[in-house]
């Protein structure tokens, strides 16, 4: 198995000491370092604690030696396409971060950006933590087992307001759903 957790940390942005202290209880610098380099037993324990303090699944943290994984190899800029300086494993889009769980919302029809084939990867919410995600895209449980799906316009007490992708539709109110997902990624094939 090959242990990712320096590529993963890299890629996120943090140093040993920072991983150290992301992690519950916190650790030293040291500790993370010699797990990243096998001098120190990764246990199923560990890989849940730095999987917490990553924002990522612990089973992504190691891969088989034999399986292929994509991989970063250039990056886009306002100049054109620029090689990395050494290739690096891809982070799958299922790995967003967070507790809450994900629900993926697919289009079969072209309404507003949205593009028959797209897959919109929602994070859900609790509907008091609605303000995170005003002007922003989510869907809402509605009665019936629907859903209310677009911007979220407004919020007022236990009312949510949602206006729908398309042109001269109109709003939608939702009363006290359970919850409320808002998009994080969309996947789009070429």
């Amino acid at each position: 198995m090959i242990n990712r957790i320096r590529d993963i940390r890299r890629e996120k942005g943090l140093t040993l000491a920072d991983l150290a202290a992301a992690c519950d209880p916190p650790t030293t610098a040291q500790t993370i370092g010699r797990l990243e380099t096998g001098m120190r037993n990764l246990s199923t324990k560990w890989m849940d604690r730095i999987g917490q303090a990553l924002g990522v699944d612990p089973e992504t943290l190691v891969r088989s030696d034999k399986s292929q994984h994509p991989q970063v190899v250039a990056t886009l800029g306002a100049n054109g396409a620029d090689a990395v300086p050494r290739p690096r494993d891809a982070i799958p889009p299922t790995e967003l971060g967070g507790d809450a769980p994900l629900v993926v919302l697919t289009v079969e029809a072209s309404t507003g950006p949205y593009l028959a084939g797209d897959q919109l990867w929602m994070r859900q919410l609790d509907p008091d933590e609605a303000s995170r995600a005003i002007n922003r895209d989510v869907l809402v449980p509605r009665k019936g087992g629907r859903f209310a799906f677009g911007r979220l316009i407004d919020r007022q007490g236990g009312l949510v307001g949602v206006l729908p992708p398309g042109p001269g539709q109109k709003q939608q109110v939702v009363e006290s759903p359970p919850w409320i997902a808002v998009a994080e990624m969309l996947v789009r094939r070429l």
